[in-house]
């Protein structure tokens, strides 16, 4: 287990951040905003290579070629345009206030976004250094052409090399705030490293993970004491929501209701949650699904297509498919109740994060095994060890960092470890 040993460490000369997903919405602007000016089939086409590369299956550089070229011939001033649109997530204006009271310099580095875009954010929030990708433009229209260092595999590390090289800075002098593993090269430039959101290569790699509010790295990057922790209005519907998915096996079982049944008014409601989010993302906001988003949503979440939804549904379909009664209803409480207990836990009373995933605490995951070894035993009563063994799994995957999302491992391989066991 480790402590926030950040806190006690000076502040640093340099921060260094990220932008798509740290600063703006991660996937709003491509996918959502710019691809309204051209064809469903070219949409369709950059949402395959942003799959690919989320999905580790193509390099950063392959997709975002890849992307940016069905963009060719839209005008420069209306993809700026579309930029200036674009929200900053909640709370970025006041980092860079308080981190400027500090004294230390900022950098924005973004492999996404155009340098020119980049600069023009860097000047809103006061940074020192912005860096973006060069965007090929002919007559005042993109080719679909891109280049430049921050797109190449140690880009980003040879940009802030330079930059430390022409400020006398060493890597005791610099801290880095990113989310995902396109971050990774400049992990050895950085003493102090917060993993935003991270994906499940960062929230292993980082001194710390920081989920939500962006506000929330500031005591890591200047030493300031953590105020006492607590749980938000958002978390709190949010994780009742996922805990709240215990009640379908509890009916299921209650009413005697056919399995597959229950799996289609699941697939029906998710599928209008999946038209409402679209809608949202262009601007049509539902009355009743909408509402439940924003409130729900933590905050990066907000700004994009919210999936954890659609795989928490997969999650109870697939456990229902796949495994007979009791396992699935057991499997089903041990995701519902073991993992929306542990972040509630977790997130107030927790101190001890896990070595290997600092964006999960110890105290959270124990409280949300005891919950789901009872919930689980609600349905297993003629084997409470396959209750016990199915929990135990069910919350060392909740722990893990992992690039599926846990809403489809854990009641998988609890349902599994029960399946196995005699």
């Amino acid at each position: 287990m480790t402590t926030d040993k950040t806190l006690f460490q000076p502040i640093p000369r340099l921060i260094v951040f990220d932008v798509e997903g740290v600063l703006i919405p991660k996937r709003r602007y491509l996918l959502f905003e710019a691809s309204r000016r051209i064809s469903f089939v070219s949409f369709l086409k950059m949402f395959w290579n942003g799959f690919l590369y989320e999905s580790g299956l193509t390099s950063l550089e392959t997709a975002l070629r890849r992307i940016y070229k069905q963009l060719r011939g839209l005008a420069i001033s209306d993809l700026f345009e579309l930029y200036k649109k674009m929200p900053l997530l909640h709370g970025v204006k006041e980092v860079f206030k308080q981190l400027k009271k500090t004294g230390c310099k900022t950098a924005l580095i973004s492999s996404g976004l155009p340098q020119s875009f980049i600069e023009d954010l860097a000047s809103q929030l006061g940074c020192i250094y912005a860096f973006g990708l060069d965007l090929e433009v002919v007559e005042g229209r993109l080719t679909g052409q891109i280049d430049g260092e921050v797109i190449k595999p140690e880009g980003k590390a040879l940009v802030l090399k330079r930059i430390q090289e022409k400020e006398g800075l060493t890597p005791q002098d610099c801290a880095l705030v990113a989310d995902d593993r396109n971050n990774l090269p400049m992990f050895r430039l950085c003493a102090r490293r917060i993993g935003y959101n991270p994906d499940f290569l960062l929230a292993y790699k980082s001194d710390v993970a920081v989920k939500g509010d962006l506000r929330e790295v500031v005591p890591y990057l200047t030493g300031n004491p953590i105020k006492s922790r607590s749980i938000s209005r958002r978390d709190l519907i949010r994780e009742t929501i996922h805990i709240a998915g215990f009640c379908v096996p509890v009916f299921t079982m209650y009413w005697s209701l056919n399995h597959y049944l229950v799996v289609f008014l699941i697939f029906v409601v998710t599928l209008l949650y999946i038209m409402s989010e679209l809608a949202r993302m262009l601007g049509m906001n539902s009355p009743v699904m909408s509402t439940i988003t924003w409130k729900a949503a933590i905050q990066p979440e907000i700004y994009e297509f919210v999936t954890a939804p659609v795989f928490f549904a997969l999650g109870i379909m697939l456990t229902l498919v796949l495994f007979p009664p009791p396992i699935s209803y057991a499997s089903i409480a041990i995701f519902t109740l073991g993992d929306g207990s542990a972040t509630l836990f977790g997130k107030t009373i927790g101190r001890h994060v896990f070595s290997y995933n600092k964006g999960k605490k110890i105290e959270g995951t124990f409280f949300g095994f005891l919950l789901a070894s009872l919930g689980a035993s609600v349905f297993m009563l003629a084997n409470p060890l396959r209750a016990l063994a199915g929990a135990a799994t069910g919350m060392i995957v909740e722990s893990l960092p992992a690039p599926i999302s846990d809403n489809l491992t854990i009641p998988l391989v609890a349902g599994l470890t029960m399946q196995l066991l005699p």
